[in-house]
């Protein structure tokens, strides 16, 4: 997805084809040129100087003068050595006979006319038989390397400056004396790369009232005039990866006013003030600017609840930060036509100043999408990808509950990735049911050596989950049953997940049921229980005491919940006594010692069936919908999502998610055993 244009230094979006501007680097050239200059001169002459009567004594009784070069401004003469002459001369120097250095000596003059009639006089008598030049030096060229230096000194110097000023090219709001200035990013409307509300999918709810704001923008008469006044700000809450930056993004690019884009971490900085001195340079840059909007992404880096842990390191640079921001939203002196948008997964711990009307006006939810949106999101990302004609976007997102925008955006590139891998002209059903697998379960791992009673519990295991689930009213559509290792499982049982507006207490149950039917299966069958099913009692755990505490859903404690939203409790203290903790506890173990009893009971019903498909797994490895139904027959319920979207054919693969939400791979101890249920792939064996 397009994102905001580049931070220029100064405020502003960096612009394509902007005019050359001198940096650092071009300095450094310089500075190489000036010392490779005096390198080249320093290395390929050496010149002493000496008095006029040994530069005599050079020509007459050595003759080791071959050419004379005279300056008769500056009234100075140079000779040209033989070789000879020069390694006495320069004996211990830099100057080796051979390598291409001119030695010279330097004398100077008592006259022009005397020097010129020594000229002839050696001639004559055969001790110089060179040329002779008569040179004037250039005094400009003289200056300009001596101060060749001082201007290159003064040039990085001016440069440094200029960048601990924040000019330049520097980026990210400039330097030292920049240090209090605003990092927001001022977002360009004429953008061709800039994102709108045709690239927001699903999110409908949050949209129209996002929309709402930029209507509030491009026509405030409409509202105004019956006495309405535009929202002063929306906070965007919701998990991560749902779409609140990119509706923010899509704000940027329909708003016709001037967008202000930064991170509450770029308010937060080492120094004591620095961030109420950007809070304040933000909204003086916003008012000038005005009508704008400024987004503030992750804001809860600095909004946190002051007060809170006051003994255990509390931030004073960030409350001050905070109180500065809490003055500039709804202040003595209010801004107007300042909109302001931020977005948050942890709306809990922001202040509650900062949450009341007249600052947010307006909490939009953003929660990971139902069915019906993740359509519309695999629409959207689908634009840009070569895919089959016969794709299935609806069975796609079926097949994907409690993913998020950006997950469902990670299947589509994976997919195609792995299309590319297989040299695929385009991107099949098959290739996504692989990127599924690939993403949630992990990469497969075939290589792993297992001895035969290793291979035959971990089938046993997942054949007992299958057969669990597939006999439970509430159990969720298998798709497939695999024993090839993936990610940290050791075999995963698939399912097609169903997602409830609201969960009754029997899917609960069934759901922990169908989870303890693999070791339920290990203790019947295999006579001795394993370390496979630490995730399973795990997420069974959980459940049962959600069920006691959260839920209210026990005899002995009915219509109890402990379970406290605002995060009040402390760690170090129970909403309950010790006797209802116990309490707890017995129902706790009562809720899972009867399921699994309901489990090996239902195992212990259709053992002939499970002993078929644990073979049918050894031999094959991975087994489908086809199978199961082969053996056990077609399952007696229809499935919550065929009842409200109508009966189709179950895929290759799906995900094991219930309620929603999503479940991480599975995880297993290092001793080979069978696996809890997770995830597989969609290969056959």
């Amino acid at each position: 997805m397009p994102d905001f244009p580049k931070n220029n230094g100064n405020g502003g979006p960096s612009k394509s084809g902007s005019p050359f501007k001198f940096n650092l680097w071009w300095m450094y050239a310089i500075v190489l040129v000036f010392i490779a200059g005096i390198f080249w001169f320093d290395t390929n002459s050496v010149t002493r100087k000496v008095s006029y009567s040994d530069f005599e004594r050079y020509v007459e009784q050595d003759r080791g003068i071959t050419k004379i070069v005279v300056f008769t401004d500056k009234r100075t003469v140079e000779g040209f050595l033989t070789d000879s002459l020069a390694q006495a001369i320069f004996a211990g120097s830099n100057y080796k006979k051979g390598q291409g250095v001119e030695a010279k000596v330097e004398a100077t003059i008592p006259s022009a006319d005397k020097l010129s009639d020594e000229i002839d006089r050696w001639r004559s008598t055969g001790a110089f038989s060179g040329d002779v030049e008569y040179e004037q030096s250039s005094p400009i060229s003289g200056v300009i390397w001596s101060l060749l230096p001082f201007v290159l000194f003064f040039g990085v110097w001016f440069y440094l400056m200029k960048r601990m000023s924040g000019g330049g090219n520097a980026g990210g709001g400039g330097g030292i004396f920049s240090v209090g200035k605003s990092k927001a990013m001022l977002f360009d409307k004429n953008n061709s790369n800039k994102v709108t509300f045709r690239d927001v999918a699903g999110l409908s709810e949050a949209k129209t009232e996002i929309e709402e704001i930029v209507e509030f923008l491009k026509n405030p008469k409409r509202y105004t005039n019956l006495g309405g006044k535009i929202p002063k700000g929306a906070l965007l809450v919701g998990p991560p990866g749902t779409g609140k930056t990119l509706l923010a993004k899509a704000v940027a690019g329909e708003a016709d006013v001037p967008f202000f884009s930064m991170s509450g971490s770029d308010f937060v900085e080492m120094f004591v003030g620095v961030g109420a001195s950007r809070v304040r340079d933000l909204f003086r840059q916003a008012k000038e600017k005005a009508p704008c909007i400024v987004f503030i992404d992750e804001i809860d880096a600095v909004g946190r609840a002051r007060g809170k842990n006051a003994g255990m390191g509390a931030n004073d640079e960030r409350e001050n930060t905070l109180n500065q921001l809490l003055t500039e939203m709804d202040g003595f002196g209010t801004n107007s036509g300042v909109i302001i948008l931020a977005a948050t997964n942890r709306a809990d711990i922001l202040d509650k100043a900062l949450m009341r009307a007249g600052r947010f006006d307006r909490q939009i939810y953003v929660d990971l999408p139902d069915l019906p949106d993740r359509i519309e999101i695999f629409k959207v990302h689908l634009r840009k990808i070569k895919t089959a004609p016969d794709l299935d976007v609806d069975m796609l997102a079926r097949q994907t509950p409690g993913f998020s925008g950006a997950d469902i955006a990670n299947v589509c590139n994976e997919a195609a990735l792995i299309a590319a891998r297989h040299n695929k002209d385009s991107v099949s059903a098959a290739d996504f049911n692989a990127a599924v697998d690939r993403i949630i379960g992990g990469l497969e791992k075939r290589n792993k050596i297992f001895t035969v009673e290793e291979k035959r519990a971990i089938a046993v295991h997942e054949a007992g989950h299958a057969t669990v689930s597939w006999h439970l009213r509430y159990g969720n559509p298998l798709v497939k049953v695999t024993i090839v290792p993936r990610g940290k499982a050791l075999g995963a049982a698939w399912y097609m997940p169903e997602e409830h507006q609201i969960t009754p207490s029997q899917v609960i149950l069934d759901n922990i049921c169908s989870l303890l039917g693999g070791r339920a299966a290990e203790e019947l069958f295999l006579g001795q229980i394993s370390t496979g099913a630490a995730n399973d009692l795990e997420r069974v755990t959980k459940q049962a005491y959600a069920m006691v505490v959260y839920y209210g859903m026990s005899d002995r404690l009915p219509n109890l919940s402990y379970y406290d939203s605002t995060g009040q409790n402390s760690m170090f203290t129970n909403p309950y006594s010790d006797e209802r903790a116990r309490i707890i506890d017995e129902e706790v173990s009562r809720i899972i010692t009867e399921q699994y009893a309901r489990a090996k009971e239902i195992l212990t019903e259709h053992m002939d069936g499970h002993h078929e498909l644990a073979d049918t797994l050894i031999k094959r490895e991975v087994i489908y919908t086809e199978d199961v139904k082969r053996i056990f027959g077609p399952r007696k319920w229809t499935s919550r999502t065929d009842e409200l979207f109508g009966a189709r054919e179950l895929p290759a693969a799906a995900s094991d998610r219930d309620g929603g939400e999503p479940v991480p791979p599975p995880i297993d101890d290092d001793e080979p055993a069978a696996a809890p249920e997770g995830e597989g792939n969609e290969e056959k064996a």
